[in-house]
């Protein structure tokens, strides 16, 4: 007879097998068949502890959005602004979350959309504590600049096999973290360009066509 425990043994195994290959097959290519296969149960017996294929993914969504975005979730334990970093310096272990997180935004999903909203609420908070301590420039449009911010931190994670092909290293590696953190804050402290030529031109173009970006809220 199946006790308690051996239930929530075999759900637990059942998500982390199904986790592990939605996000490196795709949900369309990983089959009910094939995580039963790698979970070692029976295709009845994921029916039993989440019915269908759709279920799966739903219950599989919500416990990554969890693992980065819920203070109280076990697998990380670390403030919620600074769980990815946490997982990021241990890719062996939480590497398929990453990796489920970044085909999860991909695919687009009300889980993914959670996450998303979140994590750019973080950054929101985090350059109100920066402007309030006089560490940041004006900005034309404060909510857009978190917005790109936001997709500067995703863009390696959604984009990871493409960057490590071209960098020839696996950017979310410890040496491929080494290797970003300069450029990114050389970027955001003095940006790229020596002039203004570029800002000053847009500001004028832009205001004889009546466009005002939005003031900075500092």
């Amino acid at each position: 007879m199946r006790s308690a425990s051996d239930d929530i043994t075999a759900r637990a195994r059942i998500r982390d097998t199904a986790i592990a290959a939605f996000a490196r097959d795709g949900y369309d290519g990983a089959s009910m068949r094939a995580i039963a296969r790698e979970a070692g149960v029976s295709p009845a017996l994921i029916v039993h502890h989440f019915g269908d294929k759709n279920a799966l993914r739903t219950a599989c969504d919500d416990y990554v959005v969890g693992v980065f975005i819920d203070e109280d979730h076990d697998l990380i334990v670390a403030p919620t602004r600074d769980r990815i970093r946490t997982a990021l310096n241990d890719l062996d272990r939480y590497g398929p979350y990453i990796d489920y997180l970044a085909r999860m935004l991909a695919d687009g999903s009300a889980a993914a959309d959670r996450l998303f909203d979140s994590f750019l609420a973080n950054t929101r908070d985090v350059l109100t504590e920066q402007r309030e301590a006089g560490m940041l420039e004006p900005m034309s449009d404060p909510e857009m600049t978190t917005m790109l911010l936001v997709l500067i931190g995703l863009a390696p994670v959604v984009l990871r096999a493409q960057v490590a092909r071209a960098l020839g290293t696996d950017q979310l590696s410890p040496a491929g973290l080494l290797r970003t953190t300069l450029p990114t804050l050389e970027l955001l402290t003095h940006g790229i360009y020596s002039t203004t030529a570029l800002l000053d031109g847009a500001r004028d173009a832009l205001a004889a066509e009546g466009n005002t970006p939005g003031g900075d809220a500092s």
